[in-house]
């Protein structure tokens, strides 16, 4: 680089570190949510100075990240970061976020305590679009790299940051296109941690006890297509059969015919771990899986929130139809959504819902879904890793493997990685989580500095 360049360089990031001189973590957080980096399904609507902007926030917030570390930009808008490490004998590790949030539902913007996008900083909160999902898992990692830089932490081996711009709208754009770039490149990492799984404070079958949820797996996704068509015309000569008629009655039988309850594997292991810590004779019955899962299985089934855990899970999410009150159409379709269970595949849920619909006048498609993730070992390393990371910060919580119900862009690695895990070291309630793509979303201020001092010790114990 030529020399005044080099000086220009390092004027800007004089500069730029003055400017955030002063400033804390949460007020960094609450300015990065004033960033609309909305990932909208119709791509028409995103507006991509947001995350150049947003970028350039990013560069500005963390001189010393930007500038001594390996920084790439991916199809415009994503970020591969790579930091050295002293051993290259030694497998690199990933840390994983996304930079895009979900739209605010319209209509609901009053609801909200506090603008979604303003960022406020209040009460020990900071709340917006973003604060749980995922601008502080982003930030958070940020933070602590910029950290570690400051005390000149050098790593062992290889840390890897990849920040991918779609995952809310399947991430093919965004780490689709890093994990090529990182396939070039020739990495393969010992194990990755992606958004996920949190600290819970009341979670309800233990609510005295911190509960950290190591994610170990998550559920497959798929959406099914179903499309009846038939006789239409003038709604004053209506045919015996509409196409809403037979559309509306297979969805029935869909809805009424749930997949089958059975405990997998991590959710075995989750109660299993918790069991010891439960009261009479919960913990006998859980202590027992071998003899009693079938029971339990069926039993967590009837809660909403502990069904997703023990069955593929169906939910009927969109219909059209129609064009006009006085005709008859003859076309309907609708979109069903399934969260697939490890160890089920589109193709038995395919097989399972045709025979339910039993209509060969109704036709079933679907977009291929590949990169199904496979359940990680909750034994392994990079496991021992993160928890080693938690009980640093929680001495107190009770550490447990479990199941993602939702997905994430962990499903673009899974070739790379030899182990998948979903963490981030935030406490929140669990009626917290609910407001995750919801309104009134909100991360604690000394939820996300712990969370901060937790990927700090990630990556610390992770590059031995």
């Amino acid at each position: 680089m030529p020399r005044f360049l080099d000086v220009l360089l390092a004027g800007l990031l004089l500069s730029t570190s003055m400017t955030y001189a002063g400033v804390t973590p949460a007020e960094r957080l609450g300015e990065a949510i004033q960033f609309q980096t909305v990932s909208y399904q119709d791509r028409s609507q995103i507006d991509p100075k947001e995350f150049e902007r947003f970028h350039a926030f990013l560069r500005a917030a963390y001189p010393r990240v930007f500038a001594q570390l390996e920084v790439e930009v991916i199809n415009q808008y994503s970020l591969l970061i790579s930091w050295p490490g002293s051993d290259s004998s030694l497998a690199p590790i990933l840390f994983t976020a996304h930079m895009d949030v979900v739209p605010i539902e319209p209509g609901t913007e009053s609801d909200w305590e506090y603008p979604p996008f303003d960022g406020v900083v209040a009460d020990g909160r900071i709340y917006g679009r973003g604060s749980l999902d995922d601008k502080q898992g982003l930030l958070g990692i940020l933070e602590a790299a910029e950290s570690l830089l400051a005390e000149g932490f050098v790593p062992s081996r290889q840390l890897v940051f990849a920040f991918g711009h779609d995952e809310e709208i399947s991430g093919k754009q965004g780490a689709g296109k890093i994990a090529e770039r990182m396939r070039e490149q020739g990495l393969h990492f010992a194990w990755m941690v992606d958004e996920g799984g949190t600290l819970v404070s009341d979670n309800p079958m233990i609510p005295d006890q911190q509960l950290a949820i190591i994610n170990v797996a998550e559920k497959g996704y798929l959406t099914l297509t179903l499309v009846a068509t038939g006789p239409g015309g003038h709604s004053s000569i209506p045919p015996r059969v509409s196409t809403i008629g037979r559309l509306s009655a297979a969805l029935e039988r869909i809805e009424n015919n749930p997949f089958p309850t059975r405990l997998v594997v991590p959710v075995k292991v989750m109660l299993e771990s918790m069991a010891p810590h439960l009261e009479q004779p919960e913990r006998l019955i859980l202590g027992n899986l071998w003899l009693t899962q079938g029971l339990v299985a069926d039993r967590l089934s009837q809660d909403p929130l502990m069904n997703s855990f023990v069955r593929t899970t169906t939910a009927l999410t969109m219909f059209n139809a129609g064009l006009k009150e006085n005709v008859v159409p003859q076309r309907a379709e609708a979109k069903v959504n399934f969260r697939l269970l490890p160890g089920d595949t589109p193709e038995l849920v395919v097989s399972y819902i045709s025979d339910v619909v039993d209509d060969p006048e109704i036709e079933i498609s679907h977009d291929k879904w590949d990169h199904v993730s496979s359940i990680s070992d909750h034994e392994g390393s990079g496991y021992a890793v993160i928890e080693e990371a938690v009980l640093a910060v929680y001495p107190r919580a009770l550490v447990v493997p479990s199941l993602m119900f939702a997905t994430t862009d962990t499903r673009h690695y899974i070739k790379l990685t030899d182990n998948q895990y979903r963490f981030q070291g935030m406490m929140i309630e669990t009626r917290q989580a609910k407001s995750i793509h919801g309104t009134n979303e909100y991360i604690g201020v000394k939820s996300y500095e712990d969370s901060i001092e937790v990927a700090r010790q990630m990556m610390k114990l992770g590059s031995r």
